[in-house]
């Protein structure tokens, strides 16, 4: 099997003559966490908001545990949060009829309580709405003119939804595990690895699948046999290719999907259908093991939209980028598409 870098899939501004260093510094990284819902204030989860610097964030749920005298898995958190960066995000520790310790007075300096609370139910993965970025580019290279038209094509068309980096991990750890671990070479028992492997194999997949269609221009275009995403939501459907479509896709009301392997059909038809499987037949290790395993089959968005995207220069040669994402897109996304934007870290 091949195993492109990340940055070897298709660009849609490939000939941009943008450039600069991102990480250089942890602050260049900032991550602040967007909530699904607040918190009641009465229940048996103790719900802490926390600014952490350099840290993982598993780490930082382990650290809780131990402070809190209760097992790993009380401990929950609604999205995994960039290590070498500052972060602010939601965590929760079920603590039934028992006061919360003094989280402060143990926690390091890189790890600081904003705000503490209770709710009825444990934060669960994927509980958040996105997040906002404020990132600094620095050695940064390009005519301001280019900036701001990249950014306004961004604001416009969006970028491709493709997953970032740290989903195959370093220099592509977790697909090359992946494979050795569906052709059978050894077996896991450890059940987040089991999910890191089968997360890194989806992805590998769809992000190929996106790569030819950024390849062919039609990653943001309605194409007949194509399943349609609403918005930022998880719902899908299928509509035979009519003006009305086209136009509702022009307008980013709806986004063309691509699949996340598992079992069962495709719900594409024709064409598409007759593409995304050919693409998945490169990787007959992944495509098969996906199903084995059980996984079902699922879409997303071909498409993901930047909002509140703008940048201010800081110097002559260091830019601010903000935006916001929904949950499960990558902000390595939208500055692949800025330019060639290396990370130190």
């Amino acid at each position: 099997m091949m195993y492109h870098v990340l940055m070897l899939f298709s660009n849609v501004n490939a000939n941009s003559q943008l450039s600069g260093i991102i990480r250089t510094y942890p602050e260049d990284f900032q991550v602040d966490e967007i909530p699904l819902f607040e918190p009641s204030g009465q229940g048996e989860h103790v719900f802490l908001q926390i600014k952490k610097t350099s840290e993982n964030t598993d780490w930082v749920a382990c650290q809780l545990a131990k402070i809190a005298g209760v097992k790993r898995r009380d401990v929950s958190y609604a999205g995994l949060k960039d290590r070498h960066a500052i972060t602010t995000q939601w965590f929760s520790v079920w603590l039934p009829g028992k006061e919360a310790p003094n989280w402060q007075a143990v926690l390091p300096e890189t790890v600081e309580l904003l705000h503490e609370t209770r709710h009825q139910r444990k934060l669960k993965r994927g509980s958040l709405k996105g997040n906002h970025f404020k990132l600094i580019l620095r050695d940064f290279n390009g005519d301001e003119s280019e900036l701001a038209a990249t950014v306004e094509r961004i604001k416009e068309q969006g970028v491709p939804n493709y997953f970032g980096g740290q989903r195959f991990g370093h220099n592509n750890f977790n697909i090359k595990k992946a494979e050795q671990w569906l052709s059978g070479d050894f077996k896991i028992k450890d059940r987040q690895k089991r999910s890191f492997y089968l997360s890194a194999a989806r992805s590998w997949i769809f992000n190929h699948i996106l790569s030819e269609r950024v390849k062919e221009s039609t990653w943001n275009q309605a194409l007949p046999g194509d399943v349609f995403m609403l918005g930022e939501s998880n719902a899908c459907f299928c509509e035979t290719l009519s003006d009305e479509i086209t136009q509702r896709v022009k307008q980013r009301e709806i986004h063309p999907s691509g699949p996340l392997w598992g079992k069962g059909e495709c719900l594409s038809q024709g064409q598409v259908a007759a593409f995304e499987k050919n693409i998945a037949e490169q990787f007959v290790c992944f495509r098969e093991g996906l199903e084995k395993k059980g996984l079902k089959q699922q879409r997303r968005s071909l498409r993901l939209s930047v909002k509140n995207l703008d940048y201010t220069y800081k110097s002559p040669d260091t830019v601010q980028i903000t935006f916001s994402l929904p949950s499960g897109s990558y902000a390595t996304m939208v500055l692949s598409e800025i330019g060639d934007v290396k990370s130190l870290k």
